[in-house]
């Protein structure tokens, strides 16, 4: 295991600089704020997204300078920035906004679990994954919330449940034993103040599996869904809307398609499960795709073959 020597804590408070995908007003992030602010152990910065950005996973804005506003937060330097969660914890960490590096970068804390595959689509997950392949200690923290069951106490609850894995974060890293080779996904459970523990699992498969349905368009002339491409040269995506907010190709024969949760399906034993049996999940993930080994011997036979063929 590697070793992080390259600690920066010294003397001083340690600065843990927070981000998210749901907002920089979200009830999660002001909640985590809140609770490492009234600790009084940590100096505390914010840089996160000025509107919400679910599921954007690892997206990052090539195409546009970003704008980082000052935003009022009690006890803590905060930006607001028109950009994704990578671009924001990209830009905290880049020195251009902040003096100095953080010591810890949390992500959340997010409104939904982020377990299984949903880890893919994430950019809760991905505001901590930019941090570690920038080798700066990382964590992302996901509350399983209930539509209708939560409310703003809930979000301190969840907060403070996650203070021993923070301060234990934070000491190792003093120490100069935290691990470098990956970085922690944290899921809170529902019932957060009836929580059975802290349970150390693995990524699973499950995944919330999405269905299509046709839906009625506005009337009206309502906005019509934009048609958006990659212009593959440059890197710059490109709405191609006209001027009256319809898609410019097959404006006349266009439907509307709306995602709609199907089935959620739950592989035992790791992250999901533990977590709906009432866990707080903290799961060790790197940044890097690790196939199967079978997969691998494989393709190690098949490409030789195929390169040979006439």
């Amino acid at each position: 295991m590697e070793l992080n020597g390259d600690a920066r804590i010294s003397g001083e408070r340690p600065i843990i600089m927070v981000t998210n995908d749901d907002g920089i007003d979200a009830h999660g992030l002001r909640a985590l704020v809140r609770v490492l602010v009234s600790t009084n152990l940590y100096d505390v910065r914010v840089c996160a997204p000025d509107s919400e950005k679910s599921a954007v996973s690892h997206c990052i804005i090539w195409s546009r300078p970003l704008t980082a506003q000052r935003v009022e937060i009690d006890g803590a330097e905060a930006y607001a920035v028109s950009g994704t969660p990578a671009d924001c914890t990209g830009l905290g960490l880049s020195e251009a906004l902040f003096p100095s590096l953080p010591d810890l970068v949390l992500s959340g804390i997010n409104v939904g679990n982020n377990c299984g595959y949903n880890i893919v689509y994430s950019g809760t997950v991905a505001g901590a994954r930019e941090a570690f392949i920038y080798d700066v200690p990382s964590a992302s923290i996901s509350y399983d919330w209930k539509r209708g069951d939560i409310n703003v106490n809930d979000f301190i609850l969840a907060a403070q449940a996650c203070l021993p894995i923070i301060n234990g974060i934070i000491s190792a890293i003093k120490n100069k034993t935290h691990p470098t080779n990956c970085f922690l996904n944290i899921d809170l459970p529902t019932d957060i103040a009836n929580h059975k523990g802290y349970k150390l699992t693995t990524q699973g498969k499950s995944l919330d599996k999405m269905g299509w349905r046709q839906v009625e368009k506005e009337a009206h002339g309502a906005k019509m869904l934009s048609t958006m491409s990659m212009e593959t040269d440059s890197g710059v995506v490109s709405d191609n809307n006209n001027k009256n907010g319809t898609s410019s190709h097959h404006s006349q024969d266009s439907r509307l398609f709306k995602r709609e949760l199907k089935t959620v399906v739950v592989e035992e034993g790791t992250d999901r499960h533990f977590l709906h049996e009432g866990y707080i999940t903290v799961t060790p993930i790197g940044a890097l795709s690790q196939v199967d080994v079978d997969c691998q011997n494989y393709y190690k036979e098949w490409l030789p073959k195929i390169a040979n063929q006439p």
